[in-house]
């Protein structure tokens, strides 16, 4: 399979989509004075070419009661256990993200709370998964940066 070549007016295209996932493709089409029609070809080719892959939305969990935040690192008892593990946690819809890891922790998650009860609650939960030997949790006191758009504007204008 060849790789797909993004050129100035896709990265352009990129970009703006980048900074608004719900720009309209005619807004962008007058920026770079084209037509709809190619925005919607470029970024339908960049679709098939699995570069963009859908879309995504922004919410402020604080303002929904959500604005607890920890990270909870995994023991299991044993690494075989690990899928086992990640399909139970996945049902639980509190924990929004969960690597596998290397170094001390076999799983590593961040979770989402209305508060320390809750959290608490949730935390529970993981500890209640059969495999797991036991957790520590990392309460965060701010989240200072939660910035994907920059990474992804500097490494389309490296390409």
């Amino acid at each position: 399979m060849s790789k797909f070549r993004l050129d100035e007016v896709d990265h352009q295209i990129l970009d703006m989509l980048i900074d608004n996932t719900r720009v309209p493709f005619t807004d962008i089409a007058k920026k770079l004075l084209i037509s709809a029609g190619t925005v919607h070809v470029r970024v339908k080719k960049m679709e098939d070419a699995g570069i963009i892959q859908g879309s995504s939305l922004t919410l402020d969990y604080e303002k929904l009661g959500y604005s607890f935040i920890a990270y909870v690192g995994v023991f299991l008892h044993n690494t075989s256990q690990t899928k086992f593990v990640l399909e139970r946690i996945s049902e639980i819809p509190f924990v929004t993200v969960a690597h596998i890891t290397t170094g001390k922790f076999n799983i590593f998650c961040k979770i989402r709370a209305k508060d320390t009860k809750h959290a608490k609650e949730v935390i529970f939960m993981i500890d209640d998964i059969e495999g797991v030997y036991r957790t520590e949790t990392m309460i965060s006191l701010e989240e200072s940066i939660n910035d994907k758009k920059r990474l992804m504007h500097t490494i389309f204008k490296d390409m």
